[in-house]
């Protein structure tokens, strides 16, 4: 085996020629080439081991990337060839190109072709066997006993030619998706990785090689304001972009000799991880785009194939050896071994010689030089050279020992044949047994970090079901609770309710009554303007009276009788006593608005506690229903929850008596028990037939409380449509005994006004009544007067006429309608008789007719009255 050499990854970079859109958007050609090995863009020289111009040829770029890995991988190394760069800059194009033209195909079929060219030319000992596959990076990616990484799931082919191959190649691009987009006609959309594997076998020497060969043409890297990616295409783009953002990540931490590398950041840079910095000979083709459109796509393509051509593989020859190859080397191993140990124990007898404080000459100390030469030889002798056979002294024999001996070694050299025919045998059974060992302790392995990691994670859902279990209890134990302070709140919106209507009772009551009292205020109301009205006409009628007695006094020297004074002494003590009257009346009126005042404050006090009241009780029902709904919205997810984790429980017990069942079928087999496989298989379905029962009763159990919960929850929802109701219509109750309320408050408003108004005629009434008395009394002091005249004019005068033409108002207010000269008839009223006076007649009633006329009348219109004079000064009375 040839030991592990480093190489650095091969970096060639190729410029395609502008294309028509390039060409009619006018863009500029920008690289500038020196020599084979620099580009230079933007002023900047980009070095790599080999630059293609755009006029390069196919056969001239896989001459320079690809050939000499053919041979490499026939040699037993592990090769790959990648392109990368943006989209549309001609990677698909030098991986394949025109796959069946001789000219303008690309590194992928003329590999091919070179394999199998070589293979043709190889010696006829060597048995091929080539493999190839063709897979997207879209695939599960595994790793091997080596830990080398494998796409699962990907069809590999065994092929003989080179159209098989070609064929193979056809159904894998047939697969690949491409789509269009502004910069590229033919996009692919994922990246494809085409492999062959090369195994050989020498059947003389029975050497093994094997050799893996990756051929990956990458997606282009897209910036979607060019590309004009939507919808699928640009879920496509973002995936790509990812993956090589992925890539480029990987190349940055090798090339800076980071001690983690990411490759699994994407499928990608885990299957090429040993083609970045493992055990493979790289190529990468970076493509490039010359315009000038394309110029910062391009330096980043031409920075990440500078940061890559620094970084380094380390390859060696994949060579399975034979069990003689494994002999040697054992043998070769063991005598170095032997070596080793003699020169360890010489150098502690040497230790403990100078440790005793013996001096060890210099002869006598160990020389490392001499020590490694022989190490070296004994390595090249066992490498070189077969063990050696004793030399044996030279025996003069007859003819017959001669072929005697000839026999003998003949059967000796048969023999031997046989043995090592037989050693051969064993040692390849010994190896597959070994082969079968190793893999029976890999299975060992996996399946115990399986069963570790699922007993983990079995502990882990245990706990999580018991942290679930304990979540779910104290989940029903709060909601027990709330069901009883539900109850309580319940309880105790009814005895709100109750009150409510109590209150709302009492509060029609008083609406009633102050209706009534309403009533009976508008009612003294009306009397008391209609009593005012009768005052004030009363009042001023006699002012009048007064005013014109005054004046017809005044004007008319006349001299009563002194009997007349008692008749307006009479008339004046009426109305005191109307007066009087009045002011009662006022004054219980004032009182009677008094009381209904502070009925009136009492009652709003009583409706503004009872709006307080109203309003408290609709609060906590919204408490009440917001505590519902959260309550109840809380409870189904509780529910939720609940048959989740059921789920997860069942599942998990499902599965641990799974595991438990293959567990101890796996150890009684290992542990070799008495009893069979039927016996544990029996006890096993007992036991999840138990488990099973056990789980049924659960689930029962575990649905009839649901069942509880659930009718629960349905009495709640009765209970909270029923209290959204009573609060309906406690809330049109409010709405109603509010506009009664501002209706009363404006009544009250207007009795308020009106109060103040009766508080102003009362105060008019009083001045009035203030202003009557002082006419009286100058009244009464103008009687005393007129009677004084009254009296000394009588003695004078003995009567004055007054006849139609002369007082035609006073003739007609005594029912004089003619003049006394045409009245034969005149009635009169005696002093004896009194009651002959009628209302509501003009004229004067007595029980005896006399033919004499009256003396003079002095008659008052407004009162309907007229005092009679007769002519012999006796007879005069007041008459209505």
């Amino acid at each position: 085996m040839a030991d592990p050499a480093e190489c650095t990854i091969k970096v060639m970079c190729r410029f395609r020629p502008l294309n028509s859109s390039e060409v009619t958007r006018g863009d500029k050609y920008i690289p500038k080439f020196q020599g084979e090995e620099t580009v230079v863009i933007g002023g900047k020289p980009y070095m790599f081991d080999r630059v293609f111009q755009s006029s390069t040829t196919q056969e001239q770029v896989y001459n320079a990337c690809a050939q000499k890995i053919v041979k490499d991988v026939l040699e037993g190394y592990n090769g790959t060839i990648f392109a990368y760069g943006q989209t549309s800059s001609g990677k698909t194009h030098t991986m394949e190109g025109n796959l069946h033209d001789t000219d303008a195909m690309g590194i992928i079929p003329r590999i091919v072709q070179d394999i199998f060219n070589y293979i043709y030319s190889m010696d006829e000992n060597l048995e091929f066997h080539i493999k190839v596959s063709m897979s997207k990076t879209n695939l599960s990616v595994h790793e091997d006993k080596n830990r080398v990484p494998y796409v699962k799931g990907c069809t590999e082919r065994f092929v003989c030619s080179p159209e098989e191959v070609m064929d193979t190649i056809d159904e894998g691009k047939s697969n690949r998706h491409v789509a269009v987009t502004n910069m590229n006609e033919h996009s692919s959309r994922s990246h494809s990785i085409f492999l062959i594997n090369v195994k050989q076998e020498n059947t003389q020497t029975e050497q093994k090689l094997s050799g893996k060969l990756y051929l990956v043409d990458l997606a282009g890297s897209e910036k979607v304001s060019k590309t004009g990616a939507e919808g699928a295409v640009l879920d496509e783009a973002k995936n790509i972009n990812k993956s090589l953002s992925s890539l480029g990540n990987v190349i940055s931490a090798l090339a800076e000799g980071s001690a983690y590398i990411p490759y699994r950041d994407s499928k990608m840079t885990r299957i090429l991880q040993d083609s970045l910095g493992g055990n493979c000979r790289t190529t990468i083709v970076i493509c490039c785009s010359p315009s000038s459109f394309n110029e910062a796509e391009t330096k980043s393509t031409l920075m990440f194939g500078q940061r890559a051509k620094t970084i380094k593989n380390t390859v060696t020859v994949n060579i399975e050896l034979t069990a003689e190859q494994w002999k040697q080397k054992y043998e070769r191993e063991k005598e170095k071994n032997k070596t080793l140990r003699n020169t360890v124990t010489w150098l502690e007898n040497e230790l403990n010689r100078w440790r005793s404080g013996e001096s060890v000459p210099v002869e006598e100390q160990f020389d490392k030089e001499k020590a490694n030469a022989e190490v070296l030889a004994l390595d090249n002798i066992l490498n070189d050279k077969p063990a050696s056979t004793p030399n044996v002294p030279g025996v003069r024999l007859t003819d017959v020992e001669k072929d005697k001996c000839e026999a003998e070694l003949a059967k000796l050299y048969k023999q031997l044949d046989d043995k090592d025919e037989e050693i051969n045998q064993q040692s390849q059974l010994a190896e597959k047994l070994k082969q079968q060992m190793l893999d029976q302790e890999e299975l060992l392995a996996s399946s115990r970090r399986d069963h570790e990691n699922l007993q983990a994670e079995l502990n882990r859902l245990q706990a999580e079901n018991e942290a679930s279990k304990e979540e779910v209890k104290e989940v029903l134990q709060a909601l027990e609770e709330l069901a009883v302070n539900y109850d309580q709140k319940s309880q105790e919106v009814e005895d709100k309710t109750k009150e409510f209507e109590s209150i709302s009772e009492e509060l029609s009551q008083k609406s009633s009554i102050l209706s009534s009292l309403d009533s009976e205020l508008q009612k003294l109301k009306e009397m008391s303007n209609h009593q005012r009205k009768r005052v004030t006409e009363m009042m001023s009628s006699l002012l009048k009276d007064l005013a014109e007695i005054g004046i017809a006094m005044g004007s008319n020297d006349i001299k009563q009788h002194e009997g007349g004074s008692g008749l307006i002494d009479e008339e004046f003590t009426v109305a005191r006593l109307y007066i009087s009257k009045m002011k009662s009346e006022v004054k219980s009126m004032v009182k009677r608005c008094k009381q209904l005042e502070s009925t009136q404050s009492e009652s709003n006090k009583k409706m503004d506690e009872n709006e307080k009241e109203l309003a408290a009780c609709q609060l906590r029902i919204s408490q009440h229903e917001a505590k519902i709904k959260s309550l109840t919205e809380y409870l189904q997810n509780v529910e939720q929850k609940k048959r989740q984790l059921e789920e997860n429980v069942d599942s998990l017990n499902e599965e641990l008596v799974k595991l438990s069942a293959q567990e101890k079928v796996h150890a009684m087999e290992k542990e070799n028990e008495i009893q069979t496989a039927n016996e544990v298989k029996e006890a096993v379905e007992k036991q999840i037939h138990s488990h099973r029962e056990a789980h049924q009763k659960q689930i029962s159990s575990l649905r009839d409380e649901l069942d509880n919960k659930e009718k629960l929850i349905t009495e709640l929802q009765d209970l909270n449509q029923k209290i959204m109701l009573e609060q309906e219509r406690l809330r049109v109750e409010h709405e109603k005994l509010k506009s009664t309320d501002q209706e009363k408050s404006r009544k009250l408003h207007e009795l308020t006004v009106m109060q103040d108004r009766r508080e102003q005629a009362r105060q008019d009434l009083k001045g009035l009544e203030e202003t009557v008395a002082k006419e009286l009394q100058t009244l009464h002091n103008l009687r005393k007067l007129f009677v004084q005249d009254l009296a000394t004019r009588v003695k004078k005068v003995n009567f004055v006429l007054i006849d139609h033409q002369t007082h035609p108002a006073w003739a007609a207010a005594s029912g004089i309608s003619h003049p006394p000269q045409h009245q034969p008839q005149w009635r009169r009223l005696l002093p004896e008789q009194p009651d002959g006076v009628h209302q509501g007649r003009r004229q004067c009633k007595a029980r005896q007719e006399v033919s004499r006329p009256p003396l003079f009348v002095v008659a008052n219109k407004t009162v309907r009255r007229c005092l009679v004079f007769f002519s012999d000064g006796k007879d005069a009375r007041f008459c209505i």
